[in-house]
C-alpha cells in the first residue's frame, strides 16, 4: 500500500500541470479515433520517461549507503521551489500538435518534452528507494494513473470552468506535492537522521 500511495503521489505531482496540456490536446480533436491516438501517444511518452527513470533508479540502488541516495530527495524539493517562483506557461504546446497528422508521435514528444525534467527528477529518486519486487506494482499503478489522468483531461476539455480553476491552482498543488515527496525521500532513507 505504501508503494502504491508513493507512486500515486509521484505521478500526480508530475502530471497536474500536464492535465492542462491534455485538456488542450483533447479540445482540438475532431474524432473518437483521435482521442485514442492521444491516449497511445501519452502512453508512449510516459513509458519512455518511466523506463529511463527506472534504469537510473536501479543503477543507483547499487550505491552502498542508503542515506546517500536520500540526497536525491533534494531534487523534488528544488523542483517544488522552482515551480513556486516561475511563471511558465505550457498552453502553447498544442500548436505543434495540431500541425501534424502523426498524433501518437506528437503527443509522445509533447509528453517527454513538457514533463521530462520534472518526471525524471521525481521518478529517479522514487525508483532508487524501492525493492525490485515492488517494480511491477509501481508500473501498474503508473499506467492506471496515466489512464485516469488522460480521461480526466478529456472530461476537463468538455468543462472549461474546471480547466480554468485547475490552471489557477495547479502551481501550488504541484509544488507542495514535490516538496512532500522530497522530504519523504530524505526522511525514509535516513539522510536527515544521518546529518542530525
Amino acid at each position: 500500500m505504501k508503494t502504491i500511495l508513493l507512486t500515486i503521489a509521484a505521478y500526480c505531482s508530475t502530471s497536474i500541470d500536464y492535465l492542462i496540456i491534455l485538456t488542450i490536446l483533447f479540445s482540438g480533436i475532431k474524432t473518437k479515433n483521435q482521442r485514442w491516438l492521444i491516449y497511445w501517444g501519452d502512453f508512449l511518452g510516459t513509458s519512455v520517461l518511466i523506463g529511463v527513470s527506472l534504469l537510473f533508479g536501479l543503477v543507483l540502488n547499487f550505491v552502498p549507503d542508503e542515506w546517500i541516495l536520500g540526497l536525491l530527495g533534494i531534487i523534488p524539493i528544488i523542483f517544488g521551489i522552482k515551480i513556486l517562483i516561475s511563471n511558465d506557461d505550457d498552453s502553447e504546446v498544442s500548436a505543434q500538435f495540431l500541425k501534424n497528422k502523426h498524433i501518437v508521435i506528437n503527443v509522445a514528444i509533447i509528453t517527454v518534452t513538457s514533463c521530462g525534467a520534472d518526471n525524471l527528477g521525481i521518478y529517479i529518486p522514487v525508483f532508487s528507494q524501492i525493492n525490485i519486487s515492488e517494480i511491477p506494482i509501481m508500473l501498474i499503478t503508473f499506467f492506471i494513473m496515466m489512464s485516469i489522468f488522460c480521461y480526466i483531461g478529456y472530461l476537463i476539455s468538455k468543462a472549461p470552468v474546471i480547466s480554468s480553476i485547475l490552471d489557477k491552482w495547479q502551481k501550488y498543488i504541484t509544488s507542495s506535492i514535490y516538496i512532500i515527496i522530497g522530504a519523504y525521500i530524505l526522511f525514509e532513507s535516513g539522510t536527515i537522521i544521518h546529518f542530525i
